[in-house]
């Protein structure tokens, strides 16, 4: 079977295209495509450029375990190279074998998510400016994810209802999130600044926007209109990089993610708080002000509670809200520390003494 494998890949296109064309056929995100890729070429690099059809379970054991020894990856990401391989051989190269199923997949350990305080938030925010400000206002305002806030369409911002639709979030699912009011007046002005930009490709009749699945086919003037251009458009164009077609994209999450780090160092800020921390502050924060954890979850879009429990750590004092023993203590205070030889001075003129030889 393997040597049928290696004929037909022979014969078609290389293992990497037919990699990509699955996943997309899949329906797979642009990150996965780019991460399962990665992993892929670098196992085949592993082995001396061997064709995966040539290798199997030994090979795939020998690779994890030089990720997981030799270059200390964490369990996500050991997970995330497991997946690929496992994709590789089972979607691309057709090949079910038992030792596909005998590999075991790391478990990776529960983390608690780092939270800012209200005042943490407001110091971060104060240090944000332009576009970055207002990208980081939204997030902390709406729960969104970075990916979610940055492909906004233009239809996608109800002012009359005050609500945020998201389309195709994690898990290709839609939801209603809410529009805070104090942010109104700066998204609309930022609708005009897109509208600028739009009105300029529509003048010089360039490509419009990127659509998902066929719309464009379906509806070929769409890419072109006010509703679905970006809320948060790039001031110049790109090239798409599965289509190679150049148009205008929305800003990349690099930026903003630079900007934001920027911005947690200068608050003096020492936990490691990134774009996605906004998202953990404001179901925490809305947890603490009374929030149902129902309402909360679908805000969030978490499709069970419990990934939303995880949230009222912060709602506990330290020791699963305990008290400490030691608080209960009346201790009488701490006597003062005698002085060292070499400090002792003379009570009459304050002077150092020197240190005494030993009889």
């Amino acid at each position: 079977m393997a040597e049928k494998a290696v004929a037909s890949a022979a014969a078609g296109p290389r293992l990497l295209d037919r990699l990509r064309a699955r996943i997309r056929a899949k329906h797979y995100s642009l990150r996965t495509e780019q991460a399962y890729v990665f992993w892929c070429r670098a196992f085949i690099r592993f082995h001396g450029l061997r064709h995966p059809a040539q290798m199997g379970g030994p090979e795939v054991e020998a690779y994890l375990t030089h990720l997981a020894a030799d270059r200390g990856l964490s369990p996500s990401s050991h997970g995330q190279a497991l997946s690929a391989l496992l994709f590789l051989y089972g979607e691309v190269l057709g090949l079910q074998l038992p030792w596909m199923d005998e590999i075991g997949r790391p478990v990776p350990p529960k983390r608690l998510p780092v939270v800012l305080s209200v005042q943490e938030v407001s110091a971060v925010l104060a240090e944000l400016e332009g576009v970055n400000r207002l990208l980081a206002q939204l997030l902390y305002g709406t729960g969104l994810r970075i990916s979610e806030a940055l492909c906004l369409r233009v239809k996608d911002v109800d002012f009359t209802h005050r609500a945020i639709i998201v389309r195709s979030g994690k898990g290709d699912k839609d939801r209603v999130v809410m529009l805070p009011a104090s942010l109104a007046a700066a998204l609309r002005e930022q609708l005009a600044q897109a509208r600028t930009l739009w009105a300029d490709d529509a003048a010089h009749d360039r490509g419009g926007v990127e659509l998902p699945h066929a719309l464009a086919r379906k509806y070929p003037r769409a890419p072109l209109s006010w509703a679905w251009f970006w809320v948060f458009p790039q001031d110049r164009h790109s090239t798409d990089p599965r289509t190679g077609v150049i148009r205008r994209h929305h800003l990349f999450d690099q930026s903003f993610q630079r900007a934001f780090k920027r911005a947690v160092q200068s608050a003096g800020i020492a936990r490691p708080a990134t774009p996605h921390t906004l998202r953990h502050c404001f179901a925490t924060h809305l947890l603490q002000s009374g929030a149902d954890i129902r309402t909360v979850q679908e805000l969030l879009g978490h499709a069970d509670v419990s990934t939303t429990m995880i949230y009222t750590h912060v709602l506990k004092v330290g020791g699963l809200g305990s008290r400490s023993p030691l608080d209960a203590l009346q201790l009488p205070p701490a006597p003062m520390a005698r002085p060292t030889g070499s400090d002792r001075k003379s009570p009459v003129s304050g002077l150092v003494l020197p240190e005494l030889p030993r009889v």
